[in-house]
Order: C-alpha cells, then structure tokens, then sequence
C-alpha cells in the first residue's frame, strides 16, 4: 500500500499509517471519540499487523505490552479516560521497559467534545515516568509515530503518544512512505526485567530513573523539539495544536515548538528564554510545561492570562498576549439544540417506561446517557464506564433494599463488557437486591457503531463467537434474568415491575438492535389529524420525528421516522397508521 504520494488525511487516518509504515505488527483498544478511527483506519493494513477491539483498554494494554514482549512493535489505542482504566498496567510497564517498541495512543479532549471530564494525560505521564509525543498536525503525527517507536526501543520506555480532538479529527497534506523491515526482536527470558514482584520492581525503578534522565539530555538534541527564532520581543513556548494557534497569531514571535513534553528539554528551554524578552507558555489544559519551567527559576507568562478549561483559539492568543480588541460580535442568541436519542433508538422506549413508572435510573458511559434530559429525565447519576451498576449497590448498602425499588442501573451491552461484569460480581457477592437493566442495542453506539465480543464479529471483520450475555448474567449466579424487546412497552413494564419487587438481583435484558445498523428503508409512520385527540401521549417519549400542528395535531416527519412503532403502541385512539414500508 506505500507509495510517494502526498495525501490529505485526517490525524487518527495518519497516525494508522505511520503505525503500519513503522513496522507494527499488533494493536489493540477499545472505542472512544476521539482515538476511535485509529483503529478503523488500522483494518485497512491487516495484511501486515493485527488489529483488534479488546473488552476494556486495560485488556488493550496488556496485549500490547505481551506482544512487546515477544519482541515485536504493538500498540494500544484509547481516549483521556481509557488510560485510567489502563493505568494499572502502565505503572508497571514503565518499571518493565519493552522489548518490541511499545506505544500507548492517548486522545485528550479539550472542550469536553464527548467526555465526562478534561483531564490532561501528561500528568499522567509525568506520574509514571513516562516520555510523552505530541504531533501539531498530520503530518507530524504520521512521522512522530515512527519516533516514538524508536524512543521506546532506544532507552527501553513505553511511549504515550499524546493527541486532542482537534488534531484526530482535522485534515492535513501527509507524505506517504515505505513499511518499515523489521525483524521480531528475540525473547530471551529475564525474571528481574518482567516479573515485577518487589524485589525486582526495585531494581527496575532505578533502572528506569537512569533511563529517563538519559531521556532528558537527549530530549536537548532531538529533531522534534525545535527554535524557531524571529523577533525576540515575545518568546513562545508550546506544543501540538496550540502550536498553530500561536503561529496564526502572532507569526513574527520567536517559538520553541515541543514535540516531546515529557522530560522536557531543560537546556534548550533556558537557552531560548534568555534569548526572548518576555516568554509566554501556551498549553491547553493543565500548566504541565508551565510548572516545570517556572521551578527552574525562568520567568514566565502562562495561566495567569490563559484557561484551563477548554480548547484554545488564534483569537484567544491575540487577546491575551497582543491584548488586542478583536470587537468579536457575541453569539446570537439562538434556541438551544440539545443532544436527543435518534428516532427510533431502542433506549427511549425504555427510558418512557422507567419514567412512567418514576423510576430513577443509575446511568452509565453510553448514548443512553440522555435519559437524563427532558422529556424523560429518568438517569440520574452518569460517573465512569460500569459505574451504574456499583453505585446502585452503594446505595442499597447506604440506605437499604426499599431504597432503591424505585431505582435501576442501566447499562450497555459494550459498556457492561467493559467493566459492568465485575460490578454485578459484586451485587451477586455481596448479596445485593438490584435490579440491572442492560440495554442491548447490539453494537458500541456512542464511538460509532464498533463490534465488541457479543456482536459476534472482529474488528478486521472477521465472525467470531458472540459472548451470550444472559448466560455470563446466569453463570455468574445472577438469579433472575430476563429478556424483553425495547419496544414491548407493555411487557416491559410488567417485567420492570415484578423484578424490582424481588428481594434479590435481577437482570433485565432490553435486545433491539440499534436503528442505525440496518440500512434498509423502515416503515414510515403518519397521524390522522381527522382522528387524533391532541392528548400528547405519543409526545411524552420525545421522538424528534414528530410535532405538533398549528391546531395542536400531530405530524410525523417520514424523513425521520425509522418504523419503531412507539408513536403508534401509545395512541390509544388508532389515528396513527404504518403507510408505506420497502427498500431504500
């Protein structure tokens, strides 16, 4: 697939392919806006490496740093979030070192664009004592995989490779090259370098000191950390995307441009502050950079002009560092769009039931998450992947079992492979009376339709045993499981009822495929406004697809009605009728 051409690429597309230029044989992750396409765009090279969703990113890890050590290059892909639960094995693995060169691709999201919080992966790093790259656009991306790959094997470190939202998703000219040669580094058995009981992690943490601080007197001469000298009134220091901003901005600025900010290039720092008449430090995010360079005594300007939250801006540099006024016109003040489920989404059958029966829902990482917005307002609590199931169990130990008979956890079926299995282990165990409701729409919805192993098919497409999910619930000693269709409101809710009554854990399983998988035309769905008696049942579920008229009837948009047929279960007066249905 190589050749000399220049192509546009998005960066996760790039990055897939200067891991495949850069001889990776096995990558493994799990999906998460933004670092989702990385793996989507590593299926096309499956010829040359093996790529593969994992059950949860500290699973992804793990294969990875096994595969590193066989002696061949591997990498695990992730979001900001992801490398918490990706965090237990990182520690160690830094003590470990690698054999095949061993990266950690790591998506932060500034701005909140599809998280639940901002946290700044190279605190991370930093904690474990681990370099970290940072590309500004595509091009650097691609290249500085290759990079990476070579530090790791180098000084014997993984490498966290850092991006943002804003280089994952954004486009840039790209230089295509040759797939590396590289022949499987051997294995050779060595009990004090990868079995870290105390004795040996001992030993491998002043290793690993001695290694990060040969890191840190080469990060002085490394070709990815550069000056860019012109006018020295302002002097910048920054790092991937920031770097465009500051460039657009303020282009007669003199710029140290960092493509490693961890260890950080000491010398080269105080060489180029005191070069510069006023140093400014532009960092999204948490003043990583900026701490470390004021401990060391160098006067600079950071957070004391800049956020912490969010992403940065051309417009936001200028106003802090120029102090110009940009007479920017306010936004409009135009009605809120907020994010609804799709028309036709299994969940929001669901979600009307629980709140018909006022039930309050512990919530979880998913597209479900919207259960907790007006018209159906039922989830309650959203915290970390997994987290309904063990917070709904905290409550009834805090409070008792009637505490929670108006409560639920609800969960996805990726999400609940993820990390919901252990927490119905410990409802189970510790003899909890929950019930669960596991919303299985047959796919990973929120990243954008990934498998995962109840789908049964791979990443690179391949078929592959479907995890049961009743049968894990069952043979993990969960008592009462039970599986309903999404839009079986009736039964639904009579199961609903009987399960949270019981004095012991129960599972709901609500199986419908999400709307979205099949691609085929639905049955469209019309009201008949000679019919219709302006009682606004079929409204209360929040289905986008429909409104009402100026005299209060109701109109179905056939543009966006997918054919659930919720509309049409709630009418009690027959004035909503399937019209049409064939193929697209």
């Amino acid at each position: 697939m190589a050749d000399d051409k220049k192509v546009i690429m998005l960066g996760n597309e790039a990055i897939a392919r200067g891991a495949w230029e850069a001889g990776v044989k096995v990558s493994s992750a799990y999906p998460g806006t933004p670092s989702t396409e990385i793996s989507e765009n590593l299926v096309k090279y499956k010829e040359d490496l093996y790529a593969e969703w994992a059950p949860n990113e500290k699973v992804a890890a793990e294969v990875a740093i096994g595969a590193s050590i066989s002696g061949v290059r591997a990498m695990a892909c992730m979001k900001h979030v992801g490398l918490n639960v990706a965090s237990d094995p990182l520690y160690t693995v830094s003590y470990m070192g690698v054999n095949g060169g061993l990266v950690f691709m790591v998506a932060d999201d500034p701005g909140l664009y599809s998280s639940q919080n901002e946290q700044d992966t190279r605190m991370i790093a930093r904690a474990a004592g681990v370099p970290v790259l940072e590309p500004s656009d595509s091009a650097e991306a691609k290249e500085f995989v290759k990079k990476a790959f070579e530090i790791s094997e180098t000084y014997d470190r993984p490498v966290i490779f850092r991006i943002t939202t804003r280089l994952a998703h954004s486009q840039g000219l790209v230089e295509l090259g040759e797939r590396e040669a590289l022949e499987d580094r051997p294995y050779e058995k060595n009990i004090r370098k990868n079995v870290m009981m105390p004795g040996n992690a001992k030993f491998r943490h002043v290793e690993i000191e001695k290694r990060n601080n040969e890191l840190k007197e080469a990060a002085d001469t490394m070709d990815i950390n550069r000056v860019e000298m012109n006018d020295t009134k302002i002097g910048v220091i920054t790092s991937g995307i920031p770097y465009q901003y500051v460039k657009e901005a303020i282009p007669e600025a003199s710029v140290l441009k960092l493509g490693m900010v961890n260890p950080l290039p000491r010398k080269m720092i105080e060489e180029f502050a005191g070069k510069v008449e006023t140093l400014y430090i532009v960092e999204e995010l948490d003043p990583v950079i900026e701490e470390q360079v004021k401990s060391w005594g160098i006067k600079a300007t950071g957070k004391e002009i800049f956020t912490i939250q969010g992403e940065y801006s051309a417009n936001m540099i200028r106003q802090a560092i120029l102090k110009e006024d940009l007479k920017i016109r306010k936004d409009e003040d135009v009605p809120q769009r907020p994010p609804i489920l799709c028309p036709g989404c299994p969940h929001r059958s669901v979600f009307y039931v629980l709140n018909k029966l006022k039930m309050h829902a512990a919530g979880d990482i998913g597209c479900y998450t919207l259960g907790a917005v007006a018209p159906l307002s039922v989830v309650d609590t959203t915290i970390c992947m997994g987290a309904s199931i063990s917070s709904l169990h905290g409550m009834e130990k805090a409070k008792g079992k009637d505490y929670i008979k108006n409560w639920v956890a609800v969960i996805g079926d990726s999400t609940f492979l993820h990390t919901g299995v252990n927490s119905l282990m410990n409802m189970v165990y510790n003899q909890a009376t929950g019930t669960v409701l596991i919303l299985d729409n047959s796919t990973t919805g929120m990243t954008g339709h990934q498998d995962h192993a109840a789908t049964g098919k791979t990443l690179q497409g391949d078929p592959t045993y479907a995890i049961d999910i009743p049968g894990l619930c069952r043979s993990i000693g969960v008592p009462n499981v039970c599986v309903v269709n999404a839009f079986d409101i009736e039964t639904l809710e009579k199961t609903i009822k009987e399960e949270v009554a019981k004095e012991e854990v129960s599972v709901i399983i609500t199986r419908t495929p999400c709307v979205l998988l099949d691609k085929s035309r639905k049955p469209v769905y019309a009201a008949d406004p000679e019919k219709c008696k302006k009682c606004g049942m079929c409204m209360k579920p929040g289905c986008p697809a429909m409104t009402r008229n100026a005299d209060g009837t109701i109109h179905i948009d056939d543009t966006m009605c997918t054919g659930c047929g919720l509309c049409e279960t709630l009418c009690k007066f027959d004035a909503i009728k399937l019209v049409k249905a064939g193929e697209r």
